[in-house]
């Protein structure tokens, strides 16, 4: 897998103030990607996509949580984390996806912080430069509206045409002077279940 790793980027925010007022427990929110060699491109339509997808997802997480989880502080200060993949103009949007809708990459970064919600993610495909957004959610609180956040970030020159970056994304809490409430209040304030029918 380190001969398609171009290079590894990070990016980091701590929040002080939102909204005109300082935040009382100043929070971090991290992305890390990596940009590498699309390995599909120039091969035609392959079918079988599994080989590379066991080959290099388990290693890109192997690069990537520990940078991750150095640049936020430890494991137990993530409270929320997200996925993204961004492929190349010469790749399909399939391929980006591969390397991030893995068990063998997610779990990575679930099992360092003891998660059990699954990783909020987008795919799409874009050039160098582009907005890579990550969508999070709370760790193991999938309901929790504090935690519903998006960072953002660019590479100057990536993906270029023939690569894809997959990123990673965490933060220590949720979004400041959060006051709308949760999934959870809403569903017994309507008295309906999980799956929104009234409940019995």
């Amino acid at each position: 897998m380190e001969e398609l790793l171009r290079k590894i980027t990070a990016h980091a925010e701590d929040i002080l103030i939102e909204g005109g007022r300082k935040v009382a427990k100043p929070y971090r929110v991290v992305a890390v990607a990596a940009v590498l060699k699309n390995p599909w491109v120039g091969r035609g339509f392959v079918e079988n996509l599994k080989p590379e997808i066991d080959a290099i997802a388990p290693r890109l997480g192997e690069f990537l949580v520990p940078r991750l989880l150095e640049i936020i502080g430890g494991a137990d200060k993530v409270e929320a984390y997200g996925k993204a993949a961004v492929v190349g103009t010469s790749g399909e949007i399939e391929h980006a996806s591969a390397l991030i809708h893995t068990l063998r990459f997610g779990n990575q970064l679930r099992q360092a912080v003891e998660g059990t919600s699954y990783l909020s993610f987008t795919n799409k495909r874009a050039g160098p430069g582009c907005s890579i957004d990550i969508p999070l959610k709370h760790i193991t609180a999938e309901g929790t509206r504090s935690h519903f956040l998006t960072t953002t970030f660019a590479i100057a020159d990536a993906p270029g045409a023939d690569e894809i970056v997959v990123a990673l994304g965490a933060s220590t809490s949720g979004r400041p002077h959060h006051r709308i409430g949760d999934r959870y209040e809403d569903m017994k304030e309507m008295g309906v279940d999980q799956t929104g029918k009234a409940a019995a």
